[in-house]
């Protein structure tokens, strides 16, 4: 698909959320669109938080079960850890996609001065990939899939755009990308049918879906409906940035306690009780703390 044609039935967007500010972890700031009580989640996306968070605050540790953590830095840097003696810095523009699986407990604090922002996606997992093993896969910023055209760039860190591929494996069909778009500029963006998908914009304003709408700016998650892509026109006069992500719909319950995510209250039941008493996967929890 050119970045000139449209779509014969665009997607258009049905709803409209901003990410209102609220205190999260250990004196971090998040802006919460998805997991939010608008918009509790979009199969099967469970949560979306735009973080700033400066030294000493951050995200000590904590368990997480049943799903996958996707990181991706706008600005500074964070460092992660985890029990199994996994370790790792992220920089501005890489990103880390961990499937925490059966269990992991891990902390994510700044690595730098300053304040330190990104954006954490988190994305289900099926039911019968809820209890796998734990994975990273970790992409530098110079690794992620590039491709650029008629004023439009874009970093793919998963799926396929202007016919480049990211060489990331989603477990749950999963595609993500992060746009940038000069003034004047135009995207045709296809995405998959019936996958569920929406917008985030991180700066800058542009006019989602069809042409004649009202522009939305910055902090604003974007439901798209139905229909073959998406297409964005940026008639301001500075860039825009926004991610754009879309997911095949798992279609099974979702039962969630703070950061366990399974399909049934006794399955939440039980990852509490392996947690607190080291079983199944959390055997490690209770004789590690990050450094």
């Amino acid at each position: 698909m050119s970045s000139s044609s449209s779509f014969e039935n665009p997607r258009k967007v049905v709803k409209k959320v901003m990410s209102l500010s609220q205190a999260e972890g250990d004196g971090a700031t998040v802006r919460r669109s998805i997991g939010g009580h608008e918009l509790r989640n979009l199969d099967p996306f469970l949560l979306l938080d735009e973080f700033s968070v400066s030294k000493p605050g951050g995200f000590p540790d904590h368990p997480h079960r049943g799903f996958e953590t996707v990181t991706y830095m706008l600005h500074g840097a964070f460092t992660h850890q985890d029990f199994t003696g996994h370790k790792g810095t992220i920089r501005t523009g890489d990103v880390q996609w961990m499937t925490a699986g059966r269990g992991i407990v891990h902390s994510e604090m700044p690595a730098s001065n300053g304040v330190q922002k990104g954006l954490q996606l988190w994305i289900n997992l099926a039911s019968k990939d809820k209890m796998i093993e734990p994975r990273y896969q970790e992409l530098k910023s110079k690794d992620i899939s590039q491709a650029e055209k008629h004023g439009v760039k874009v970093r793919i860190i998963a799926g396929e755009a202007f016919g480049v591929r990211s060489p990331v494996y989603a477990r749950t069909p999963t595609m993500y990308m992060a746009f940038t778009m000069q003034p004047g500029s135009q995207l045709h963006q296809p995405i998959p049918e019936g996958w569920n998908a929406f917008v985030y914009i991180i700066e800058g304003e542009g006019v989602f879906g069809r042409e004649g709408v009202a522009p939305a700016s910055a902090h604003h998650c974007l439901v798209l409906g139905a229909g073959d892509g998406l297409s964005v026109w940026n008639r301001s006069g500075a860039q825009l940035r926004f991610v754009l992500a879309a997911g095949q719909p798992l279609n099974e319950p979702v039962v969630q306690q703070g950061l366990f995510v399974m399909n049934s209250r006794a399955q939440i039941q039980q990852a509490m009780q392996d947690y607190y008493y080291g079983h199944n996967g959390f055997e490690k929890a209770s004789q590690w703390s990050s450094a």
